[in-house]
């Protein structure tokens, strides 16, 4: 059997890193962890082709080599999915769709022949036989969500690793909170399910021994879910780290009460985590009570940042703007609250009602539900009917967003975290691709682009005063470009 496995491509957004990967040389920011796990479910025997389209062409003779062809995505990349499935079907070729996208918005693809609606570890059993019989139903769906200990090592061996700027990994799936907005609880549930410390410690080996020695993005809906499991994982990985001194640095994504645990914390810095994603939200309290933010609510949100920051850990920050709460100063209160944290890495949405969420639900019920989402946050494109006024919400984010990443603001904001961050853990060698794009900035930022004479004062300073985590400034000065970029685009 010839499957292909198609991931769609990502759009120019916050997240596709496009402006920052020539500085890298890389063509995308990760490869497409669910279609490399499910290949891995598939029989060894079988021929596999992977095709991330954020890296190379989907040609006519790709889709007509294959007996079955598999593609995947996200809610905002579902433009780039429909041509796939469009060619797909002007071919003849049979195709199963699956991921978030569908999970969520399958009945928006009618075209579509096959799904995989969920979960792949207790359908993939069932498709393989029917694949095999010839006689594939049109929806496959389990009612339990999987144990993740029938999650495989992913098939590296499908993608070219030097395509990419980081690897990902996932230790666990699922997030004990309920935020209103939210689809991970939809799709995922609130009873984090963990993979064992076993599993994840041969999924790093796997990857060291495919040859990756650089940043791996821990991908989890939200890493500390299970505080006593991930503590426990931690100390296998600081013991990881010192029989194998990988020159790895770990991202990954948690809950704001990270704050409160100094045990994890400690932990985290020692096994080499570097950048958290938090999601903060708003610093309207009354906004963080409506969307049941409950993590977020009473307590000082820059205090907690600050004591993250102060153990080697760098935030980056997740915001919305278009809570019912909101009121007309909220733009005002989340630039004021941005800079004064430090966060340089600040992505600002506008509240979008996701299918599935709580919030879609109790937005339709009041009759306030417009349209669907494009899954990008900074589409500036609201699709519900909000109690601010549309056009100042809407005209209010852009300007907020173009005023968080002018090259002023930015630098500022890096040298408030430098004053707060106090790099523990591991001392992580810097690959030559990072002595590169150091070089390329002082040429592109330097020289060629407006805001060269921010770039130069900025880097005065971090030589000045910032010395010992000149890498890490230039990291983020580097990544500024990018946002900048996006930034003029609104």
């Amino acid at each position: 059997m010839k499957i292909l496995l198609v991931s769609a491509a990502t759009p120019d957004t916050f997240w596709s890193f496009k402006h920052v990967l020539p500085f890298v040389a890389k063509k995308a920011a990760f490869p497409p962890l669910g279609l490399l796990t499910v290949a891995a479910m598939l029989p060894r025997e079988w021929d596999l082709k992977l095709i991330d389209l954020n890296v190379t062409r989907l040609t006519d003779a790709d889709l007509v080599w294959a007996d079955y062809i598999f593609v995947s995505a996200m809610i905002v990349q579902a433009d780039s999915a429909r041509q796939v499935i469009a060619r797909a079907n002007s071919l003849g070729k049979p195709l199963v769709a699956g991921g978030p996208l569908f999970m969520t918005g399958h009945d928006q693809f009618p075209e579509v022949q096959h799904f995989v609606l969920g979960e792949a570890e207790n359908i993939m059993p069932d498709l393989i036989a029917d694949m095999v019989a010839g006689q594939v139903k049109h929806r496959y769906r389990h009612e339990q969500r999987p144990d993740l200990s029938l999650t495989p090592v992913p098939r590296w061996d499908l993608i070219n690793m030097s395509q990419y700027a980081l690897m990902p990994l996932q230790s666990s799936r699922g997030c004990p909170f309920n935020c209103e907005f939210c689809d991970i609880i939809v799709m995922n549930g609130r009873v984090p399910r963990v993979k064992s410390t076993e599993q994840m410690i041969r999924e790093l080996d796997s990857l060291v021994d495919a040859g990756w020695n650089d940043s791996i993005f821990i991908v989890d809906d939200n890493f500390i879910g299970n505080k006593v499991k991930v503590k426990a994982f931690l100390r296998e990985l600081i013991a990881w780290r010192e029989r194998r001194d990988p020159a790895i640095a770990f991202t990954t994504e948690a809950s704001l009460n990270l704050a409160d645990d100094p045990e994890l914390l400690d932990l985290m810095a020692r096994a080499g985590f570097k950048k958290v994603f938090v999601g903060i939200e708003t610093p309207e309290e009354a906004s963080l009570t409506e969307c049941a933010k409950v993590q977020n609510t009473q307590r000082d949100l820059i205090a907690a940042v600050r004591t993250i920051q102060k153990a080697g850990i760098e935030v980056m920050g997740g915001f919305i703007v278009g809570f019912d709460n909101d009121k007309p100063n909220i733009f005002e209160r989340q630039i004021k609250f941005i800079q004064e944290a430090g966060i340089a890495t600040a992505m600002v949405g506008l509240l979008t009602a996701l299918p599935g969420t709580r919030l879609w639900n109790r937005l339709k019920e009041e009759g306030r539900i417009i349209s669907q989402t494009t899954g990008n946050n900074l589409d500036a494109v609201l699709n519900f009917i909000p109690k601010l006024d549309r056009e100042m919400l809407i005209e209010g984010y852009r300007s907020l967003v173009k005023r968080l990443y002018t090259p002023k603001a930015y630098y500022a904001r890096i040298l408030t975290f430098l004053r707060e961050y106090h790099p523990r853990g591991p001392q992580i060698p810097r690959p030559a691709s990072d002595i590169r794009a150091v070089i390329k900035s002082l040429w592109i930022m330097g020289v060629l682009t407006r805001g060269r004479r921010e770039y130069w004062k900025f880097l005065t300073k971090i030589l000045v005063f910032h010395r010992r985590a000149f890498p890490e400034a230039m990291t983020l000065a580097i990544t500024g470009y990018h946002f900048r970029r996006i930034a003029a685009a609104l």
